[in-house]
Formats: C-alpha cells, sequence, structure tokens
C-alpha cells in the first residue's frame, strides 16, 4: 500500500483486488470499490483548490447550463492532489500490459447536489470512436450511481454505486459500444467529484 503522508489517503492494491465484469461486444468493466482510503483531505481539496467552470450547451437550439462544474487536466498540468499522481501512475503501470499507453490526462466533474448529472453517452470525442481504449474513473464525496447500458437497447442496464475512494474502468469496445449515465436523484446527497483518466486522443 502507498503512504502518501502520515494519515493521509492511501492507494490500495489493484492486482487481485479489482473485479471485472464482462459485458457484449468486447466491452469490459473493472469496479474496486474504496481504492483510494482516507480521502477526505483530497475531496476538499478537489471542491476548493479546482478552478472549475461553469458550461452551456445547445441542446434542440436552445442553449442550456451543462448540470455539474467542469475542469480540464491537459498532458503536463500539474493535478490538484498528490494522490491522483499516484492514482494516474498505479493505473499506468497495472493496465499497461492491455492499454499498451500511459493514462495523460483528467478531466474532472463537480455534482454539487442531486440535480447534477450527466445524460446517456460514450467517450467517443477522439480515437476512442474507432479504437478500444480505457476510461479510469475515480470517485470522491457522496455515492452516486454509474448506469451502464448497451448502444442501441437489446439489454438492461448496469448498476455501479460510485461512493468515497471508489474506481471503476471502463475498457475494450465499452465506448462505442455501451453507453453510461449518473442520473439526477431526489435524495438529499453531498458534493461528489468524478476524476476521469484518459489515455492521449481519448475525450
Amino acid at each position: 500500500m502507498l503512504d502518501l503522508a502520515e494519515q493521509g489517503p492511501t492507494l490500495g492494491p489493484l492486482a487481485g483486488a479489482v473485479r471485472r465484469h464482462e459485458l457484449s461486444r468486447g466491452a469490459w468493466v473493472d469496479h474496486l470499490p474504496g481504492w483510494v482510503r482516507g480521502s477526505d483531505a483530497v475531496l476538499d481539496t478537489l471542491r476548493h483548490d479546482v478552478p472549475w467552470r461553469a458550461e452551456r450547451r445547445t441542446m434542440y437550439d436552445t442553449a442550456v447550463d451543462v448540470p455539474r462544474l467542469l475542469c480540464w487536466y491537459p498532458a503536463g498540468r500539474p493535478l490538484p492532489h498528490p494522490v491522483l499522481t499516484a492514482a494516474r501512475d498505479a493505473l499506468t503501470r497495472h493496465y499497461a500490459p492491455e492499454l499498451g499507453e500511459p493514462f495523460v490526462t483528467a478531466g474532472m466533474c463537480l455534482y454539487r447536489d442531486g440535480r447534477d448529472s450527466v445524460a446517456w453517452h460514450g467517450d467517443t470525442l477522439g480515437r476512442s470512436a474507432h479504437t478500444d481504449t480505457m476510461v479510469a474513473i475515480v470517485s470522491f464525496g457522496s455515492p452516486r450511481a454509474l448506469l451502464l447500458r448497451p448502444r442501441g437497447g437489446g439489454g438492461g442496464s448496469l448498476r455501479f454505486p460510485l461512493g468515497h475512494g471508489d474506481l471503476v474502468v471502463m475498457g475494450g469496445s465499452c465506448q462505442r459500444t455501451w453507453e453510461h449515465a449518473v442520473p439526477k436523484t431526489t435524495r438529499p446527497v453531498g458534493p461528489r467529484v468524478s476524476v476521469q483518466f484518459r489515455p492521449t486522443g481519448v475525450a
């Protein structure tokens, strides 16, 4: 286990701990609850030190607010907490035999409460539109459900409750042949930050 500071965040092992769920059409999802331990300080840093921005996007000829706050860390930009750098390095080491390249970028989403969400989609901007790849997500804060379903129907949806320090990795053809969402909830929930690690050219 990696100690970053006395009483600070630690990363659990990946080998022998992460559980793979084989999906259809060459897609898979790895899931590991509680991978980052003692991560309250990480959530506090992410909430207050990340330069979050609000965005508006066009939907049905109308500009609407994106229901979450966003920040993007391209390759070479320092991440806001050392445990995130350690997590990216650990993910690269573990998945290098399959992925064949490192995780280099970090996209971040702040879900302020249950009204914030992300609609059904696949990360198909860039190489992931035609090439198998991986997107690794580490969650901090209040648990929210990540749902997955096959594109075009033909199967039920899967539900992964992502809580404080949980890891999920979507791999193979997952971005092209499945789609995922974080739905709104009427339950009283606190803030959650999703950190998405990706290889170069995947967005």
